[in-house]
Protein backbone atom coordinates (compact mmCIF):
# COMPACT_ATOMS: atom_id res chain seq x y z
CA UNK A 1 0.00 0.00 0.00
CA UNK A 2 1.33 3.74 -0.95
CA UNK A 3 2.22 6.04 1.54
CA UNK A 4 0.20 9.12 1.77
CA UNK A 5 3.31 11.13 0.54
CA UNK A 6 3.25 8.17 -2.55
CA UNK A 7 -0.22 8.28 -3.62
CA UNK A 8 0.09 12.08 -4.71
CA UNK A 9 2.64 9.72 -7.76
CA UNK A 10 -0.26 8.12 -8.49
CA UNK A 11 -2.50 11.21 -9.96
CA UNK A 12 -1.85 12.05 -13.41
CA UNK A 13 -0.19 15.56 -14.24
CA UNK A 14 -2.64 18.54 -14.73
CA UNK A 15 -1.19 19.57 -18.14
CA UNK A 16 0.94 22.95 -17.98
CA UNK A 17 -1.54 24.14 -20.57
CA UNK A 18 -4.94 23.82 -19.25
CA UNK A 19 -6.01 26.83 -19.61
CA UNK A 20 -4.47 27.08 -22.95
CA UNK A 21 -6.92 24.20 -23.65
CA UNK A 22 -9.83 24.67 -26.30
CA UNK A 23 -12.84 23.21 -24.80
CA UNK A 24 -15.19 21.48 -27.44
CA UNK A 25 -18.17 22.31 -25.37
CA UNK A 26 -20.12 24.70 -26.92
CA UNK A 27 -23.24 24.85 -24.90
CA UNK A 28 -24.22 24.34 -21.04
CA UNK A 29 -27.37 23.09 -19.98
CA UNK A 30 -27.93 23.95 -16.03
CA UNK A 31 -30.95 22.39 -14.07
CA UNK A 32 -31.94 23.50 -10.56
CA UNK A 33 -33.08 20.40 -8.24
CA UNK A 34 -35.53 21.01 -5.52
CA UNK A 35 -36.32 17.62 -3.44
CA UNK A 36 -40.07 16.79 -4.01
CA UNK A 37 -41.73 14.11 -0.96
CA UNK A 38 -39.29 11.20 -1.71
CA UNK A 39 -38.09 12.10 -4.83
CA UNK A 40 -35.81 15.04 -6.99
CA UNK A 41 -37.27 17.40 -9.52
CA UNK A 42 -35.16 19.35 -11.51
CA UNK A 43 -35.74 22.07 -14.29
CA UNK A 44 -33.91 23.29 -17.49
CA UNK A 45 -34.71 26.87 -18.17
CA UNK A 46 -33.40 29.07 -20.75
CA UNK A 47 -33.08 26.68 -23.65
CA UNK A 48 -33.92 27.47 -27.51
CA UNK A 49 -37.91 28.18 -28.29
CA UNK A 50 -38.09 28.96 -24.74
CA UNK A 51 -38.67 25.25 -24.07
CA UNK A 52 -38.55 24.04 -20.44
CA UNK A 53 -37.51 20.91 -19.23
CA UNK A 54 -38.56 19.40 -16.05
CA UNK A 55 -37.41 15.81 -15.08
CA UNK A 56 -37.75 14.02 -11.62
CA UNK A 57 -35.86 10.82 -10.43
CA UNK A 58 -35.58 8.79 -7.27
CA UNK A 59 -31.58 9.97 -6.29
CA UNK A 60 -29.69 12.87 -7.47
CA UNK A 61 -27.79 11.06 -10.23
CA UNK A 62 -31.15 9.57 -11.89
CA UNK A 63 -31.97 13.13 -12.22
CA UNK A 64 -28.98 14.31 -13.30
CA UNK A 65 -29.27 11.69 -16.34
CA UNK A 66 -32.79 11.81 -16.72
CA UNK A 67 -31.82 16.06 -17.41
CA UNK A 68 -29.34 14.78 -20.13
CA UNK A 69 -31.65 12.22 -21.82
CA UNK A 70 -34.57 14.73 -22.11
CA UNK A 71 -32.19 17.37 -23.86
CA UNK A 72 -30.63 14.62 -25.90
CA UNK A 73 -34.17 13.51 -26.91
CA UNK A 74 -35.16 17.33 -27.20
CA UNK A 75 -32.29 18.71 -29.39
CA UNK A 76 -30.12 16.40 -30.31
CA UNK A 77 -26.91 17.86 -30.14
CA UNK A 78 -23.63 16.36 -30.87
CA UNK A 79 -22.51 15.03 -27.21
CA UNK A 80 -18.91 16.46 -27.91
CA UNK A 81 -20.13 20.13 -27.57
CA UNK A 82 -22.45 19.90 -24.62
CA UNK A 83 -22.10 20.06 -20.97
CA UNK A 84 -24.68 19.89 -18.03
CA UNK A 85 -24.30 20.59 -14.33
CA UNK A 86 -27.24 20.13 -11.44
CA UNK A 87 -27.30 22.30 -8.68
CA UNK A 88 -29.68 22.92 -6.14
CA UNK A 89 -32.25 25.19 -6.14
CA UNK A 90 -31.80 26.00 -2.50
CA UNK A 91 -29.06 28.49 -2.31
CA UNK A 92 -27.65 27.58 1.15
CA UNK A 93 -26.92 23.82 -0.94
CA UNK A 94 -25.99 25.29 -3.76
CA UNK A 95 -23.11 27.07 -2.05
CA UNK A 96 -22.32 24.18 0.22
CA UNK A 97 -21.84 22.25 -3.23
CA UNK A 98 -20.24 24.74 -4.94
CA UNK A 99 -17.34 24.99 -1.73
CA UNK A 100 -16.81 21.29 -1.73
CA UNK A 101 -16.40 21.23 -5.52
CA UNK A 102 -13.73 24.31 -5.28
CA UNK A 103 -11.93 22.38 -2.32
CA UNK A 104 -11.71 19.21 -4.47
CA UNK A 105 -10.56 21.63 -7.13
CA UNK A 106 -8.26 23.35 -4.83
CA UNK A 107 -6.84 19.78 -3.62
CA UNK A 108 -6.17 19.06 -7.10
CA UNK A 109 -3.62 22.02 -7.94
CA UNK A 110 -1.86 22.01 -4.68
CA UNK A 111 -1.33 17.86 -5.06
CA UNK A 112 0.52 19.12 -8.52
CA UNK A 113 2.59 21.43 -6.91
CA UNK A 114 3.58 18.80 -4.11
CA UNK A 115 4.74 17.14 -7.11
CA UNK A 116 6.25 19.66 -8.49
CA UNK A 117 8.23 20.55 -5.19
CA UNK A 118 9.59 17.19 -4.73
CA UNK A 119 10.62 16.38 -8.57
CA UNK A 120 12.53 19.75 -7.73
CA UNK A 121 13.89 19.23 -5.02
CA UNK A 122 14.95 15.44 -6.14
CA UNK A 123 17.09 16.68 -9.11
CA UNK A 124 18.77 19.54 -6.82
CA UNK A 125 19.51 16.58 -4.52
CA UNK A 126 20.74 14.00 -6.96
CA UNK A 127 22.88 17.09 -8.76
CA UNK A 128 24.31 17.37 -5.39
CA UNK A 129 25.16 13.62 -5.22
CA UNK A 130 22.63 12.82 -2.75
CA UNK A 131 21.43 8.63 -3.14
CA UNK A 132 17.93 7.73 -4.22
CA UNK A 133 17.88 6.26 -0.38
CA UNK A 134 19.16 9.46 1.04
CA UNK A 135 16.75 11.49 -1.05
CA UNK A 136 13.60 8.94 -0.40
CA UNK A 137 14.13 9.43 3.36
CA UNK A 138 14.52 12.83 3.35
CA UNK A 139 11.05 13.55 1.21
CA UNK A 140 9.25 10.47 3.19
CA UNK A 141 9.22 8.41 -0.19
CA UNK A 142 10.85 5.49 -1.22
CA UNK A 143 13.76 4.74 -3.03
CA UNK A 144 12.21 3.01 -5.68
CA UNK A 145 9.51 5.81 -6.55
CA UNK A 146 12.60 8.44 -6.29
CA UNK A 147 13.75 6.55 -8.89
CA UNK A 148 10.45 6.76 -11.28
CA UNK A 149 10.44 10.77 -10.66
CA UNK A 150 13.92 11.64 -11.25
CA UNK A 151 14.75 11.39 -14.82
CA UNK A 152 17.57 8.83 -15.75
CA UNK A 153 19.48 11.27 -17.77
CA UNK A 154 19.91 13.41 -14.35
CA UNK A 155 21.10 10.84 -12.45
Amino acid sequence: MATRHEAVFEQPDIPEDLDQLELQVTTTYHATATRTGKRWTATVQDLPDSHVIRVQGATWGETADNVMESVFDLFDPDPNTVGFYLTPADPEAAGALRTVTDARAARLYAEQAERDAVRNAARIFISQGWTTRDIGSALGLSHQRISQIVPRATM
